[in-house]
């Protein structure tokens, strides 16, 4: 009896760790597609940053 018990624990035991596993890997792959549209995102604003005019024409001496 004592010999069921044990491996009924053993079988709960590695469904509970494979589906554990299975979850994490879920997980990361969302986060991998996070990251890619997070960094697409960045790209294209650093992009419009390096592509924007930022002088202004503004002579300081005339301001006075």
């Amino acid at each position: 009896m004592g010999l069921v018990i044990i491996i009924i624990i053993l079988v709960v035991g590695g469904i509970y760790i494979w589906q554990s596993g299975v979850k994490n890997v879920e997980q990361q792959n969302q986060i991998d597609s996070v990251t890619t549209e997070d960094s697409t995102d960045l790209n294209a604003l650093n992009q419009d940053l390096q592509n924007a005019d930022l002088n202004v024409d503004v002579n300081i001496d005339s301001l006075n």
